[in-house]
């Protein structure tokens, strides 16, 4: 057991140091919105409250948004699995999630998330040697995000303070994969930490995302034929670089409670979370936007009856816009969403953009999860 955590953490300490070397002798991007696909976010709860999770979340999608909640499950195994379009169904999202409690002080989880973009046509040998179009030469492509997303929490660790006693632990290591037809694709990984603080009816949660920087590694493999239509019509030809997704921070409190009031001798339960994500990667559109630091807070509630059936709200994506006639306004994107539980089973829905409150464009998104 000694020599397998050694390995492990040799093999992390390796990648890391080599990594680093290759940064330093590649050519280097560290543009914003890099693996954007991986902050959309999973689970039609976290939908329903515009993300607002890393202090609650405590069940297998915790693997995504802090995987110290691992630690929370309640049974030996869970899974999880989430479907959502964009764009009138052209982009696809996916993701699918397996959670196991080892034991009392220790949960892992593997996760897997898709973002793609299928059956793009090739039109690049629509024309022939003759200089005909010719219909029967488009072929077809796909353009997608993968990311593998293995997870593991521990708690239990003696110190000789109370408070860091208390916290639980987790890490993720990410594998990244992006593919764009055979014209190119991009290999990379990533580290995320963060712990959770219970106390009574209070929690806390932080997280790291891409702590020690994620890179992508990418390659470009295009043909005489893609060369020349890139050429003659000024387009740039890609070249084969590194590129960095810097770190960010996001913390959150959340209050469990529950009503005084019972309805049909059932009580009623109430989650309140607020979560604030600080990133890194330059200036951006968020509530606080400044070159080297921007912070976007989000808020969401759950309003549960009888642990069976969950309404759920959150206002989030807040941002500074303008109008037709250049006058500047606040948009937000506020959300809601339903759950039910039978038994082992979870089914909840999260309908974004109530109101049309927002820039981005509303979806429907539908989640399950079963215990085992």
């Amino acid at each position: 057991m000694c020599k397998l955590y050694l390995m492990k953490k040799n093999f992390i300490l390796l990648a890391i140091v080599t990594l680093s070397c290759v940064a330093l002798n590649a050519q280097i991007t560290a543009p914003k919105y890099v693996n954007e696909f991986l902050q959309i976010g999973v689970g039609a709860r976290s939908f329903g409250m515009s993300g607002a999770q890393v202090a609650s979340v405590s069940d297998v999608t915790a693997g995504y948004w802090n995987p110290a909640g691992l630690l929370q499950l309640t049974d030996q195994w869970e899974f999880a699995t989430m479907h959502n379009e964009y764009f009138a169904g052209i982009a696809k999202y996916d993701f699918i999630s397996a959670g196991k409690k080892v034991d009392d002080k220790t949960a892992v989880a593997g996760t897997i998330v898709r973002f793609g973009v299928d059956d793009i046509p090739n039109t690049l040998d629509l024309y022939d040697p003759n200089g005909n179009v010719d219909y029967s030469r488009i072929t077809t492509f796909n353009a997608a995000d993968y990311a593998f997303i293995f997870s593991i929490a521990q708690d239990g660790l003696t110190t000789k303070s109370n408070f860091v006693n208390q916290l639980k632990f987790g890490g993720n290591i990410k594998l990244i994969y992006r593919n764009i037809g055979s014209f190119a694709n991009a290999f990379g990984i990533g580290f995320d930490f963060g712990t959770q603080l219970k106390k009574e009816r209070w929690s806390a949660g932080l997280v790291i995302r891409d702590a020690t920087s994620t890179f992508n590694a990418w390659m470009f493999n295009l043909n005489e034929s893609a060369i020349t239509v890139f050429q003659n019509t000024g387009n740039t030809l890609p070249e084969n670089g590194l590129e960095i997704a810097l770190p960010r921070f996001i913390t959150g409190g959340a209050y469990h409670g529950k009503w005084n009031k019972k309805i049909k001798g059932e009580e009623l339960s109430y989650l309140i979370e607020s979560n604030v994500q600080l990133t890194t990667d330059g200036q951006r559109n968020t509530l606080v936007s400044m070159k080297g630091l921007n912070l976007d807070p989000n808020l969401g509630f759950e309003l549960g009856y009888a642990n069976i059936l969950f309404l759920r709200g959150g206002i989030g994506n807040i941002q500074r816009s303008v109008d037709f006639d250049n006058t500047q306004y606040m948009s937000f994107q506020p959300n809601i969403g339903v759950g039910i539980r039978l038994r082992k089973w979870f089914l909840d829905y999260a309908l974004s953009d109530v109101g049309n409150q927002s820039d981005v464009p509303y979806s429907n998104v539908f989640s399950l999860k079963i215990k085992i």
